[in-house]
């Protein structure tokens, strides 16, 4: 049953910003984010790279790198499947251009990059406030648990943290209330690498 609810950024930011605020790391996760951070952390010239090409900052590409591909650099950007040949999962048939050197060679991660951030138009984001950035990260793996299952903050966010027990869909359409997310949210991710790289961003 679909919850009517907006979705707009305007109506939830404010939200976004409180939830934020009272988000803990689960410390039992803290050796494992930190790990993750480091990864991150090292292959932050790939992801500057990106930033340079499309304005779109480079930790907000890494977290969804390690959501969508665990961090592999031989796998889309879009949905982790690999570079050999275009995406087979949603969405399908990315990117639509041919792979720069070849089908041999297959595509560059940068190639499939810049395109799965396109396709969402983050290259013209003008708000990067951290509300605005988490409302954008929601979208970009689905608004369905706010739409159908309110009761659980999705844990594409918030998975690692406090505000996260239980619930999540296992495949496409697929959903299991007693199903526990194992992966590292968003949220998590993004604690520990603000204090680890100094980043600075606008609240508002």
């Amino acid at each position: 049953m679909t919850t009517q609810t907006s979705l707009r950024l305007r109506d939830l930011k404010s939200e976004y910003q409180q939830l934020w605020n009272s988000c803990i790391i689960k410390p039992e996760n803290v050796n494992q984010i930190q790990e993750i951070v480091a990864t991150i952390s090292s292959n932050r010239p790939r992801y500057l790279g990106v930033q340079k090409t499309i304005n779109v900052p480079w930790y907000f590409i890494a977290v969804i790198h390690n959501m969508e591909s665990t961090l592999k650099f031989t796998r889309h950007l879009h949905n982790g499947d690999s570079l050999k040949k275009r995406t087979v999962n949603i969405p399908v048939a990315r990117p639509a251009q041919a792979p720069i050197n070849g089908w041999q060679v297959g595509y560059t991660w940068e190639e499939s990059a810049i395109d799965a951030l396109t396709l969402k138009d983050f290259d013209k984001v003008k708000d990067w406030s951290l509300a605005a950035q988490l409302w954008q990260l929601e979208r970009y793996n689905g608004f369905g648990y706010r739409q159908y299952h309110p009761e659980v903050l999705t844990p594409y966010l918030w998975s690692g943290t406090n505000l996260y027990t239980q619930g999540k869909y296992t495949a496409d359409g697929q959903w299991d209330g007693e199903a526990v997310s194992t992966q590292t949210g968003v949220v998590a991710l993004l604690k520990i690498l603000i204090r680890e790289e100094n980043l600075q961003i606008n609240i508002a």
